[in-house]
C-alpha cells in the first residue's frame, strides 16, 4: 500500500445563510421570520495525495478552492465526511500536526505589519520551538535564494507588495513543513516578482520534496509548477489527473486541423463548459 498524505472520503462544507429583502419592514421581519438557503461550497469528495506530490488546484472564484484548503489545514471543520492529512484529523489542530504543515494565503499576512520580517522570523522560530541559530541561517539562506536578503530589518509595512510575499513565503517554510498549502501566492504581483517566487518555489520542491496543494488564477504558476491537476467547479473536482493528461484529452476533442488552445486556455474553456452543463 502507498503512502497517503491526504485522504478524503466524502468530505463536504455546507454554509447557511438566509434571504433578506431590501427596506426597513422587511429587516424587522426578517428577525423572527427568514427564508433560509444552504449554499455547498464544497460537494462530497475523495481524495488521496501521496508525499511529494505538487497538486495544482483550479477554479474560478467561489469554486470551491479556499474551502478545501482551510478544511484540510483544519482552519474549519467539514459539515459531513472525513479527512485524514500526515495521520492526522486537521481540524483538531493538534500542535504535532500543525508543526507538520504550512497555510499561505496570499491576501493575507501571518507577519506582523509593523515589525521587520527578521524579528516576525524570530517570534515563529520561538513558536515552532526552533533552535534560534539554525532558523535565523535558515532564514538568512531562504532570503538570500529569493532575492530580498537586503529587506530583512525593513518593517513589513515599507516593503513592496512581491517583497512583503517573499517574506510571507519565508516564514511559511521556516519550520520545513512537509505539507504546504499555497492559495495564491502570485496574486497581484509584477511580472518580475511572479518568476522570481515560480523559479524558487521550482527549485525548493526538488530540494526539499515537499506535498503542495496550490491555488493560483496564474496558468503559469500551476503550468510550470504542479505535475497533478485537480479541477473544481461549483463545489465538486471535475477532474483530477496528470497535467499532460489533462491537455492530451482536450486535444483530442478538437477537430482534425484546428489550431490547440494554450493551458490557460484548454482550462478556461473546459470548466466554462462544466458551468453551462451543471
Amino acid at each position: 500500500m502507498k503512502d497517503v498524505v491526504i485522504k478524503t472520503r466524502g468530505l463536504s462544507r455546507e454554509y447557511r445563510t438566509y434571504k433578506k429583502p431590501s427596506g426597513v419592514m422587511n429587516s424587522i421581519k426578517g428577525l423572527w421570520k427568514r427564508q433560509h438557503l444552504i449554499r455547498q461550497a464544497l460537494k462530497p469528495c475523495d481524495i488521496e495525495i501521496g508525499p511529494g506530490e505538487v497538486i495544482g488546484l483550479v477554479g474560478s472564484n467561489g469554486a470551491g478552492k479556499t474551502t478545501l484548503l482551510k478544511l484540510l489545514s483544519g482552519l474549519i471543520h467539514p459539515t459531513a465526511g472525513e479527512a485524514q492529512v500526515l495521520g492526522h484529523q486537521p481540524w483538531e489542530r493538534k500542535p504535532e500536526y500543525l508543526k507538520r504543515i504550512s497555510l499561505l494565503l496570499g491576501q493575507k499576512s501571518q507577519l506582523w505589519w509593523d515589525l521587520p520580517a527578521s524579528d516576525s522570523f524570530t517570534l515563529l522560530a520561538d513558536i515552532y520551538e526552533l533552535d534560534f541559530v539554525e532558523a535565523k541561517k535558515r532564514w538568512e539562506s531562504l532570503a538570500k535564494r529569493l532575492r530580498c536578503d537586503g529587506q530583512l530589518d525593513i518593517q513589513l509595512r515599507r516593503l513592496s507588495l512581491g517583497e512583503r510575499m517573499k517574506m510571507e513565503i519565508i516564514g511559511s517554510l521556516l519550520h520545513e513543513p512537509q505539507l504546504l498549502f499555497l492559495d495564491e501566492p502570485t496574486i497581484g504581483l509584477d511580472v518580475v516578482a511572479q518568476e522570481t517566487i515560480r523559479e524558487f518555489l521550482s527549485e525548493y520542491v526538488k530540494d526539499a520534496r515537499p506535498t503542495i496543494i496550490l491555488t493560483s488564477h496564474y496558468m503559469d504558476d500551476i503550468f510550470e509548477l504542479a505535475d497533478r491537476l485537480m479541477l473544481i467547479s461549483q463545489g465538486s473536482i471535475v477532474f483530477d489527473g496528470p497535467v499532460e493528461s489533462f491537455m492530451q484529452s482536450q486535444a483530442a476533442k478538437k477537430a482534425q486541423g484546428e489550431e490547440v488552445l494554450d493551458f490557460e486556455g484548454v482550462i478556461r474553456e473546459f470548466l466554462e463548459e462544466e458551468q453551462i452543463s451543471r
